[in-house]
């Protein structure tokens, strides 16, 4: 992954650093609850509602009227009406039961559910039977419901995917859905209208909106031969584009794919309940077991049929649904509260994870600071001109598209003849050396003039300074001005209030901006003038001295600071969702570009942790109150009912308060 880090240094210019660590979070085996509803396809709640309505319709008079169907002949009344409400309410229960049986997954929930239900049939319990596979299917459905608001907060942030797309034929332009675009089609993107895939502009120059993506809100100018990206907005010119990547590759589905699936990446605390479940039920089926054949054999007057009951009702209490759903939906509602407010989170272990952060490191430049330079001061020296001066910078920056780079030849404001440029090279993590007009130009940082010999007078400049040495002659410095995010001083404050011990702030750039700069912001601890890898070094010392259990956050650009993203315990990158190395590598995204979504990523993740505990203590509690009833025969199936499908429906509605 090459990477420029032109930005933090003081003028260090452009070079380049190749890095391939990959980010390698452990991604846990993804132990799938087969429930009723195929959460990853899209929700339709008219869909839902039909087959409840048929129920309802059975089963509603089939209650009002039991006794009149129970005396008909053999009962057959009360079979007509219940039989055909309960396989219409259970059958992906029984079939998902079924399934996981011949798989030799026997113990689950839906094996609970399936024995409990049809015992209850077996002794004539029929009104029971149906009540818990409908309650179940209408937790099922509020399951829905909540993971469906949870996945449109995500979709309603990535509204920017795009509708259509002009594609190129013989015939003309043709509007196309972007999903049957091919790589190396033609298409034309008119003023106003989203781009629809990735690609490389062909002809036209124009301004881009790419503020939904990377929360930059200075239109980028595009001309031929640059990459755009999709569901950014083209805003002045015609452009013509050859389409790079399929729209299942963009940026944009990566991402939603990435956050709608967060679940393969679970906590440590749905693990414990996933390992929980799978020792719990089959304890519960052998002990309604010993509940249904024990008494008889020792207690004188005990009937059978009664213990069976009472053994259907434990294995109904007993049933860890409320568990099951509820803790993994917080976490989902977790993810979609945060991607409502701008945050994407990849995981629920990120979410977890987020509790325990006591050391949060800062990036500066497009992290702390806009990223947005200007010229503000340029210092000739050695009977160099100011115009003279600005114009070789130019030059020799014409290769870059770094902000800084872009910033000089703003300034500079004339057209840049490039093939006055020459033997062009990059010093690594100090600046560039080339040939303008037969004069070796370099461009740099500080460190550059000192590794080269070059006597200059002022090392300390306050700034992001570029100097200038012609044919090793000092030739002045440029003084480029970055300004601090409105929000970042309130950013540090909220976390210092939040109880992060520790914040730090890792720059490229020279002691006295960063000095500045925190002192500014209320920043505790910060190192200037770093390399990138100096970046990594820095990180790797503050995890050694951090607290067994506390966790460092590391919250940079997405680009320049992949490696020392993929080091920290959580790597968050501000603005980067156009960068596939953003993608791939940070842990949460912030697309609002905002220092303050830092500790409001954390608040959210100390929200979600309180509720699904809360869910857990509350469902235990119940259950075992409620098998405690059951066992003594005071609990019915109805009751049974209530303790099951009633504590999921609440630790539902409770685990949707982390999207509010």
């Amino acid at each position: 992954m090459k990477q420029k880090l032109h930005s933090e240094s003081s003028g260090c210019c452009s070079c380049e650093h190749e890095h391939h660590e990959n980010h390698n979070h452990h991604h846990d085996e993804n132990h799938n609850h087969d429930h009723n509803h195929n959460h990853g396809g899209e929700f339709n709640l008219k869909n839902e509602i039909f087959p409840l309505v048929m129920i309802l319709s059975l089963y509603a008079p089939g209650v009002i009227f039991e006794n009149q169907l129970h005396n008909t002949l053999y009962s057959i009344g009360e079979y007509l009406v219940f039989i055909p409400a309960y396989l219409l309410s259970g059958w992906s229960v029984l079939k998902t039961a079924g399934r996981n049986i011949l798989r030799g997954r026997i113990f689950d929930e839906t094996f609970l559910m399936t024995v409990a239900t049809l015992g209850a049939i077996a002794i004539h319990k029929l009104p029971e039977a149906v009540g818990v596979m409908l309650f179940y299917k209408i937790g099922e459905l509020f399951q829905d419901i909540a993971v469906s608001r949870s996945r449109n907060s995500i979709k309603a942030l990535l509204e920017i995917r795009p509708d259509y797309a002009n594609i190129q034929t013989e015939q003309g332009l043709k509007k196309v859905s972007p999903d049957t675009v091919k790589m190396g089609d033609i298409i034309v993107v008119k003023p106003g209208e989203k781009i629809p895939l990735d690609g490389e502009i062909l002809q036209g120059n124009s301004q881009i909106d790419t503020s939904a993506l990377t929360g930059e809100s200075v239109p980028q100018s595009v001309k031929p031969g640059e990459t755009v990206l999709a569901g950014t907005i083209n805003k002045i010119g015609v452009l013509t584009i050859q389409v790079t990547k399929l729209f299942d590759e963009s940026s944009i589905a990566k991402i939603l794919d990435l956050v709608q699936n967060a679940k393969s990446k679970k906590a440590a605390t749905e693990k414990f309940i996933t390992k929980f479940a799978r020792y719990y039920t089959p304890i519960v089926v052998f002990a309604s077991l010993g509940v249904a054949l024990l008494p008889p054999l020792f207690i004188s007057g005990a009937t059978s049929s009664e213990w069976i009951y009472r053994a259907l009702i434990l294995l109904v209490i007993s049933c860890p649904c409320g568990l099951v759903i509820s803790i993994p939906l917080g976490y989902f509602g977790g993810i979609g509260g945060a991607a409502k407010r701008g945050i994407l989170v990849k995981g629920s272990t990120f979410l977890d994870s987020l509790n325990a952060v006591k050391t949060v490191v800062f990036d500066k430049t497009g992290t702390l600071t806009k990223g947005v330079f200007q010229v503000t001061k340029i210092v000739a020296k050695n009977g160099f001109f100011e115009e003279e001066l600005l114009e070789l910078a130019a030059k020799i920056e014409s290769h870059s598209n770094h902000p800084i780079a872009q910033s000089i030849r703003n300034a500079y404001g004339n057209n840049i003849d490039a093939s006055d440029v020459k033997d062009y090279e990059e010093i690594a993590g100090c600046g560039i050396r080339a040939k303008v007009a037969n004069k070796v130009v370099m461009a740099g940082s500080d460190r550059l003039l000192h590794q080269e010999a070059i006597v200059h007078d002022n090392c300390l400049v306050e700034g992001t300074v570029i100097h200038l040495a012609v044919d090793n002659i000092y030739a002045g410095y440029i003084v480029i001005a970055d300004e601090l995010k409105e929000d970042a001083r309130e950013a540090i404050q909220i976390l210092k209030k939040m109880g992060v011990e520790k914040t730090v702030m890792l720059t490229g750039d020279n002691q006295a901006i960063a000095s500045r700069i925190a002192q500014e912001i209320g920043i505790d601890i910060y190192e200037a003038e770093l390399l990138p890898e100096e970046k990594v070094n820095a990180i790797e010392k503050l995890l050694s001295t951090t607290e067994k259990h506390a966790k460092v956050a590391f919250v940079g650009d997405g680009i320049n600071d992949a490696p020392v993203i993929a080091r920290a315990d959580i790597g968050m990158a501000m603005g980067g969702l156009g960068s596939d190395a953003a993608i791939e590598t940070a842990d949460i995204v912030i697309i609002t570009d905002a220092p303050s979504k830092v500790a409001q990523a954390i608040q959210i993740a100390r929200k979600t942790r309180k509720i699904v505990w809360q869910n857990i203590g509350f469902a235990l509690v119940i259950k075992g109150v409620f098998i405690g009833l059951g066992i003594f025969g005071i609990a019915t199936m109805w009751e049974a009912v209530f303790a099951d499908v009633g504590v999921a429906l609440l630790a539902i509605f409770n685990a949707t308060r982390v999207m509010k």
